[in-house]
């Protein structure tokens, strides 16, 4: 099993330890954290037994990848296998709503700003579900730094390779390269396995807001207020590039072009004075 960032073909399943195992707390509904007293991937909860689209699911699998890793991912093409064929599932008359495995939060709403089509080609040449700003339900996906995608339940979801070799850099759009098995969930309703993550969750919200809370959200930011970050520099980048340019063509008008144009004029007004 190798590393991986979504952006290789040598993607591969990664066979689950067997010291992998949702957290006797978790079961208890506590929030199971770390050492340093952050709250643990999915929050100590396994991915739900059911999936939202019905193909078969490797459930250890899922949990290693979506809970216990923020570096491997699903096979690459795992989206398009016989048994799989998310594509063939789907309405392509109709936007889907992408849910988290673990606690069932709305992720991502594809396609949104282009076609089925364009959604479905662009996810099977890169071997992922791959998700555009437009399509994330910002409230509940969280971008780290280095490009690594998560959802508000602390569910590994993938990493964002936007386009163009430089990336962010060079200004491309943003494209969120995700494991197909952390958002083939199903929403929640009270009675379910893993609601009482949601109970957490929002008690944790309510404490973050007097400061006691358990997340420190200060290393993540949201995949909209990045996207937004970015495309404003952008614009500021090529707004100053266009004054610049402007700037650069009056400069050659008024001090190249037009003392010419007025000696032409000068020496023709002199022929005809002449003549």
């Amino acid at each position: 099993v190798k590393p991986l960032d979504h952006s290789g073909a040598m993607a591969m399943m990664m066979k689950p330890p067997s010291s992998f195992s949702t957290s006797p707390a978790a079961l208890h509904g506590a929030p199971v954290v770390n050492d340093d007293s952050t709250p643990a991937q999915c929050y100590g909860f396994p991915p739900m037994a059911e999936d939202m689209f019905h193909f078969p699911v490797d459930h250890a699998t899922a949990e290693n990848i979506c809970c216990h890793n923020t570096v491997y991912a699903e096979r690459s093409g795992y989206l398009a296998e016989p048994a799989v064929n998310l594509f063939g599932r789907l309405d392509p008359s109709m936007e889907t709503t992408f849910y988290d495995s673990v606690c069932g939060l709305p992720l991502f709403v594809a396609p949104r700003g282009r076609s089925f089509g364009e959604f479905r080609e662009e996810s099977l040449a890169h071997g992922w579900p791959s998700f555009r700003p437009a399509e994330v339900v910002t409230e509940n996906v969280v971008i780290h730094d280095d490009g690594r995608v998560e959802s508000r339940c602390r569910t590994h979801l993938g990493h964002n390779l936007p386009d163009g070799a430089g990336g962010i850099v060079t200004g491309g759009e943003d494209r969120y390269c995700i494991d197909l098995v952390c958002v083939a969930g199903a929403p929640l309703v009270p009675g379910d396995d893993n609601y009482k993550i949601l109970e957490i969750i929002n008690a944790t919200d309510s404490a973050s807001e007097t400061g006691d809370g358990l997340d420190d959200m200060t290393s993540i930011r949201s995949a909209e207020r990045g996207f937004r970050d970015k495309i404003g520099k952008y614009s500021l980048k090529v707004a100053v590039e266009a004054v610049c340019g402007v700037m650069v063509v009056a400069g050659i008008y008024f001090f190249g072009i037009l003392p010419l144009l007025r000696k032409r004029q000068r020496k023709q007004y002199d022929t005809l004075e002449i003549d």
